[in-house]
């Protein structure tokens, strides 16, 4: 198991996710997942990192202020310029950090039709083509509706339709376990099914998305194994909210028999 810190949820102790790519390192990660950092410059991202000696597994595309919910355009007709102008950009931020993965976020929506699901799926085949060119893996990810009302993808077995349909070694699903017990639980079979269709998986606890060994509804230790088992051996991206300190709340992790 190799895990990786995301630098959105944890190490919140420092508000600059500059600051944040040491505090990783100093607690032990030998990698980081991140949001789109905006208001940041590539060079002074770039810099932080190198500086840090960390590895970066995977960025989230360029949105908007995700804190005033501007979670993308990926499913907006009209906006497919839009898309694009930010894909390069993450492009760019991905190759400087050395990111392999890319998670290309759909949007919120008020009122989904037809004609969105037919934007997305044109979006996603554009960027699964210029993401081949680049040597990185897009991803997507259903989010649950009780974490964020009115995102766009929120359903497991469309996800996967889609990556059939397009069926490109560069499009794959991320699997957050805490969206995935939200949306359908079953997880022992769920993980099992789309497992070939994975390409990155994240995980907290359910409810309230703190530590896997804090109280809720997953038993991670079973789960970490099962993954394991059903041939996942990549990144696995801790995008948990610590209860306490970020640090000391990773004593789960040797508790479990892994290592940073």
């Amino acid at each position: 198991m190799k895990f990786c810190a995301n630098l959105a949820f944890m190490f919140t102790e420092s508000s600059s996710i500059l600051e944040r790519y040491a505090l990783a390192k100093d607690a032990g990660f030998r990698a980081v997942e991140s949001g789109f950092p905006l208001g940041y410059s590539l060079e002074q991202v770039k810099q932080a990192k190198e500086m840090a000696g960390i590895e970066q597994v995977l960025i989230n595309l360029k949105t908007g202020d995700v804190t005033k919910g501007e979670l993308g355009v990926t499913a907006v007709p009209g906006k497919e310029n839009e898309f694009k102008d930010n894909l390069k950009s993450t492009i760019d931020y991905a190759k400087a950090l050395g990111a392999q993965k890319i998670h290309i976020m759909a949007g919120k929506l008020e009122n989904v039709s037809s004609e969105n699901w037919t934007t997305y799926e044109n979006n996603l085949k554009y960027a699964a083509s210029v993401l081949k060119n680049e040597n990185i893996l897009g991803v997507i990810e259903p989010i649950n509706q009780h974490s964020v009302p009115k995102y766009f993808l929120s359903d497991f077995q469309k996800a996967v339709d889609i990556i059939k349909r397009i069926n490109s070694d560069n499009l794959k699903l991320q699997l957050d376990i805490f969206h995935l017990q939200h949306i359908c639980g079953d997880l022992s079979y769920n993980i099992k099914n789309l497992m070939p269709y994975v390409g990155h998986v994240q995980i907290a606890q359910v409810p309230n998305r703190n530590e896997p060994n804090t109280p809720g509804e997953i038993n991670y230790k079973y789960i970490l194994e099962h993954l394991q088992r059903c041939g996942y051996n990549d990144w696995i991206g801790l995008e948990y909210k610590p209860a306490g300190n970020s640090k000391e709340g990773l004593k789960w992790v040797k508790e479990y028999g892994y290592t940073l």
